[in-house]
Parts: C-alpha cells; sequence; structure tokens
C-alpha cells in the first residue's frame, strides 16, 4: 500500500501544528519521521490515523483520495499507530486488550476469546514475540506492552504501522528487539512510519528521513547521513552532540547515603545496605539497568519512599524526618523519572506548575494572598531563560510538548540556588536539542559548587555526565568507578560483574562488548529476567 500525503495542513484556533506537509511511504519501507518536540509529528500521524481532521490538504492510498471520520476508517484502510503512551486497560488480559472494539463472536453474539487467543499466538509466533494472550496487562513490562500493541495493529491487517516515539520508555534491551521487530515486520511487506528523535535509532534502520521542524517539513536525508548533519535540521542550527565541560573541581562531601535499605510492597529489598557519598561540584551518575533500585534510591532521596533502614545526611543534618517539601525547602532540587505522574499537574496553567514547590513561599505569597504580578513576572523570566516553547503562560502544562514540560521542571528546580540536585533520567523522551540544553544546564549547576546526582539508563548519558559513575545490580552497589571507564566494563558491571572481574574478562577476551549484550539472568535458573 502506498500512503501519500498532499498539503496537509492541521490548525488548533490560531495555531499551525502542519503547515502544507507533503509525505509518501512507499509499500514495504521503513520511512523515519525525525523532529524535535514540539514539531508537529504527532499531530501529523493523528491526522493520519483519524484522530484529527485535517484543515487543509488530502490523504492518498494508491493514488486515491480517502477520508477519515475517526481511527475506524483508517483501520479499515489498513492503517494501524502504536501510541508513544500506550492505549491499553491494564486489567485485561492480552487477548482481551487485542479483541477490544473488534471483538470476534459466536452463536448467539457471544465474545469469542478462543478465536482471540489464536490470534495472539499466531502472530506472536509468527515474529517471535513470545506474548502469553491470558497474561493480564499489568504484569507485563513496557516492552511486552508495546509488543501487544504492535499485535494489536496486525491482527487488524494493517499495512502501515505508525510507531509514535516508541523507544521513548524502552530499556537499550528492548529497543534492540523492537528494531529487529521492524526488521521483521519490513520483510514481510509492511510500511513503517518511524517517529522520533534518536539519531543512533533512525541511522540503524530508516529506508528513508524526513525531518519536520515548527510543522514545516525541512528537509530530507539518506540513513548515511552523520548524526550532525540530522541535529542539525532538526534544530535549523549546529548542535554539540558532545557535552563541553571543564574537569570536576569537587569540594567537601556534602551529601552521604549509608547502609539504606529499602523495600518493596512485598517486603523484598529493592535497595540494600547502600553506601556512598557526593562532593560539591561533582556529578556522580547511578548507571543501570531500569528496574534495579535506581529509581527507588532517588525517591528515597527526596523523601517519597521511607526507607526500612539507613541514613541520608545532607551538609551534616539528617533527613530522615523530614517530609518531602521540607527537604525541597531545604535546598533539593528534584527532577523526578516521569515528569507526567510526578512532576507536572497536566490540568493546571504553566505559570502554576513553574512554582508548585513555592507557591506559599515568597515572593511569590505574602501571607495566605498570591502574588499574581510576580508570578506571571518570574514565569515570563523562566519561558526566556529556559527556552520554554509555548503558546500562552496561562495554557495548561498538558498542551506542551514532552521536552517543554520537562524544561518547565527544570526552570522550577533549578531556579533557586541548590544545596543537591537529584535528576531522574533527565533527558527521557528529549530530542537533541532539549537533551544539549539539559545537559549544559546539570554541568552549570555542578560548575557552581551543586553536589549533582544523575540517574540515567542512558550509557551515553552517563559517560558524558559523570565526573564517577555508580553501577548498582539488583539493588547493590556493584561499585563506584571513574567518568571515564570503558562501555564494556560498565556493561559487565551493570549485569552484577565486580569492576577487578571485568576487568579480567575483557583482558582475556571472554567480556560482552557492547551494552546491548547485557542481559539479566538469575543466579538459580538462568532464565532471563526482566
Amino acid at each position: 500500500m502506498r500512503l501519500q500525503l498532499d498539503g496537509i495542513t492541521k490548525r488548533f484556533g490560531s495555531f499551525t501544528a502542519n503547515d502544507a506537509i507533503d509525505l509518501t511511504i512507499e509499500p514495504g519501507q521503513i520511512h523515519a519521521l525525525l523532529g524535535e518536540n514540539g514539531a508537529g509529528k504527532s499531530t501529523l500521524m493523528n491526522v493520519i490515523y483519524g484522530l484529527y481532521e485535517p484543515t487543509e490538504g488530502r490523504i492518498l492510498i494508491d493514488g486515491k483520495p480517502v477520508a477519515f471520520s475517526g481511527p475506524g476508517d483508517a483501520v479499515a484502510a489498513g492503517i494501524g499507530m502504536v501510541h508513544q503512551h500506550f492505549m491499553l486497560i491494564p486489567v485485561f488480559t492480552v487477548a482481551e486488550s487485542v479483541a477490544l472494539g473488534y471483538e470476534p463472536t459466536r452463536g448467539l453474539g457471544l465474545l469469542d476469546l478462543k478465536t482471540a487467543r489464536a490470534k495472539v499466538r499466531e502472530i506472536s509466533e509468527r515474529f517471535g514475540f513470545e506474548i502469553d494472550p491470558d497474561a493480564r496487562i499489568e504484569d507485563l513490562p513496557v516492552g511486552a506492552q508495546q509488543r501487544v500493541e504492535i499485535i494489536k495493529a496486525l491482527s487488524r491487517d494493517a499495512e502501515v504501522l505508525i510507531l509514535d516515539e516508541p523507544t521513548a520508555v524502552l530499556t537499550p534491551q528492548e529497543t534492540d528487539e523492537l528494531i529487529e521487530i521492524m526488521r521483521q515486520l519490513k520483510a514481510r511487506g509492511t510500511s513503517i512510519v518511524f517517529i522520533t528523535h534518536k539519531l543512533r535509532e533512525v541511522r540503524a534502520v530508516a529506508d528513508a528521513i524526513t525531518v519536520i521542524r515548527r510543522g514545516r517539513v525541512v528537509g530530507t536525508a539518506s540513513p548515511e547521513s552523520s548524526e550532525s548533519e540530522l541535529a542539525g535540521l532538526m534544530v535549523g542550527r549546529e548542535v554539540n552532540l558532545g557535552i563541553d565541560k571543564a574537569p570536576a573541581q569537587p569540594g567537601d562531601e556534602t551529601f552521604t547515603v549509608s547502609d539504606l535499605t529499602v523495600l518493596d510492597s512485598t517486603g523484598l529489598p529493592v535497595v540494600d545496605d547502600l553506601s556512598f557519598g557526593v562532593r560539591r561540584g561533582e556529578i556522580l551518575a547511578v548507571a543501570g539497568v531500569q528496574g534495579n533500585g535506581q529509581s527507588e534510591l532517588a525517591e528515597a532521596i527526596i523523601g517519597l519512599v521511607r526507607p526500612r533502614a539507613g541514613t541520608i545526611t545532607l551538609d551534616g543534618n539528617e533527613l530522615g524526618h523530614l517530609s518531602v517539601k521540607e527537604r525541597l525547602l531545604a535546598g533539593i532540587g528534584f527532577v523526578p523519572e516521569d515528569r507526567t505522574e510526578d512532576g507536572i499537574i497536566g490540568p493546571f496553567a504553566i505559570r502554576e506548575n513553574m512554582i508548585l514547590d513555592w507557591y506559599d513561599q515568597e515572593p511569590y505569597a505574602k501571607g495566605l494572598a498570591l502574588q499574581p504580578q510576580v508570578i506571571e513576572s518570574a514565569a515570563r523570566e523562566k519561558v526566556e531563560e529556559f527556552d520554554i516553547r509555548l503558546g500562552s503562560i496561562d495554557d495548561p502544562i498538558s498542551t506542551l510538548s514532552g521536552g517543554n514540560q520537562q524544561k518547565v521542571v527544570l526552570s522550577r528546580e533549578l531556579g533557586r540556588k541548590l544545596r543537591l540536585l537529584v535528576a531522574s533520567q533527565p533527558t527521557r523522551g528529549l530530542d537533541v536539542g532539549s537533551i544539549e540544553f539539559v545537559h549544559r544546564r546539570i554541568v552549570a549547576e555542578r560548575d557552581a559548587g551543586t553536589p549533582c546526582i544523575i540517574v540515567s539508563t542512558e550509557l551515553d548519558e552517563v559517560l558524558a555526565l559523570a565526573d564517577r559513575i555508580a553501577v548498582m545490580y539488583r539493588g547493590t552497589m556493584v561499585g563506584i568507578v571513574p567518568g571515564d571507564t570503558p562501555r564494556d566494563v560498565l556493561g559487565l558491571m551493570m549485569a552484577g560483574v565486580p569492576e577487578s572481574e571485568a576487568l579480567d574478562r575483557i583482558a582475556d577476551g571472554t567480556g560482552a562488548t557492547e551494552i546491548s549484550a547485557v542481559e539479566e539472568t538469575d543466579p538459580d535458573t538462568g532464565e532471563e529476567s526482566r
């Protein structure tokens, strides 16, 4: 099936999200749509999928104009879409989720789950998805949930599959698996529209690349283009994909964690007897495969979870008795892992989100009264300083792209004097321009003498930012190593191998050389664990 967009324009009031976009997806092609957050990529795909009606322009399938009044029309035409935020119901099984909206029936209109299960098994076996039709969605890891979304689209005979930022929530291993799935789909004749801002992935899998900037197509590129060339097209200027930072000048150790243990809901330790310190003017990056206790460590520091044992001190003061609010007031800046759940309040105005921590503090409040003019003035200054792209500071923050939402969180947390910065997955889901900005701000905070803890599953980010690297595995600290430790050594440490043993393995050629080769395995059964 050949899918063609002819002059597609989509306006929301006075705002033009897509401006006269032409795009052609050839049969059996992986076509990457590359652009910054807020460039209009997802809006364009929602037009193709029938969620939005174009203001102007036409959609053509095999040369014939079509009009979609909703996603059902798009699905009937052979178009499937996997959204960045999955459209799955947690308490449903895989078979129920795949059948939803297109339920097979038998007899007197009874739901035929047997047919639905068979369909899931057939597609799963064809592509090696290894998905149990009777598994409950809420019990599946994120990568498996994404495969369920793909199965759902394929079960409806999708000839064009739209993947909207599909790797934003995946681990490196899951990303490798998805890329292999995309190649299999292409080999079977399925066309894929791959929406992303991750340059390495685009170059690895795309047949054609179209770049969108601020709602317009600004160019096309080949997969042979360098990452610097693609980044320049995306943001309209030269982008430094590295980080310019001087060597750290660390001072006293002002933040310490001693013998910290945190239990999960079942009473098992997810952080197990952890001890480390951070000095003023240094970045300690916490590395590890997702799910090894890093998130719980960050939450324990800010007070979102209470430790079972251990102490956390800042400038000699023990924090265990302090609430989250009191820790923020004590000078801790916290950038949460999930900004939509823990960093912002979607219906609140952008200006309100900029003072969530401080709405009752001077200068934003006097006594019980807010100071609207002060709040507005401060918000406009932060919009300028952090290059936040928006319509109005009075718009709900939910109207912003992910990158601009993250900038709002950063403007709130970095817009004051800090005694400690804790940033968990600070650039997850961000484009190259936003990543460059976030990294610069973190380094600037370090250079101002703030001790910084960065939790990241992106090894490139860890190596770029870290002065020292703490590697976690199953809640324990495998070791703390210099920031210039080789990738292959870090990869083995992330699998639980101590640094000395990792160095020996690399020396004798028995060690993994790429982080994508790292897998978590149960030491007792030898089975892969995710």
